[in-house]
């Protein structure tokens, strides 16, 4: 499995991309994705609604179970992929890819979040 050099990431899974004009992208990792096994509905956070680092903002459900989506930073979402939510497989398929989840305009960002380095070292525990 790779993890994207230029991304951050979660303990909880999620990646946020850099910040560009105040917005992230945020999205699974491939880890999450394989042990979620096949991802068949997406909840996203509505467009307008504050996300907190750290606290669940959605539910992604597969055929094995039910996890919440943690929002890796703080801010207000502006987008969500309306791809994956008509078609949840994306984020099994390409999940730093067309598998993202949301765009969040960042007000804040946690100081532990992991280099892709620090991602593999704590995957691999």
């Amino acid at each position: 499995m790779s993890n994207p050099e230029q991304l951050r990431y979660s303990k909880e899974h999620e990646w946020v991309s850099p910040v560009e004009d105040g917005v992230a992208t945020v999205g699974i990792t491939e880890f999450a994705a394989n042990a979620l096994g096949d991802v068949v509905y997406a909840q996203l956070p509505e467009v307008g609604s504050t996300v907190t680092a750290g606290e669940a903002c959605g539910e992604l459900e597969s055929t094995k179970s039910v996890s919440d989506l943690y929002a890796p930073v703080s801010g207000e979402v502006t987008e969500i992929n309306e791809d994956v939510v008509n078609d949840p497989s994306l984020v099994n398929s390409a999940p730093f890819e067309a598998g993202w989840l949301f765009k969040v305009r960042v007000t804040s960002e946690p100081d532990d979040l992991l280099s892709a380095d620090e991602y593999a070292a704590h995957t691999a525990d």
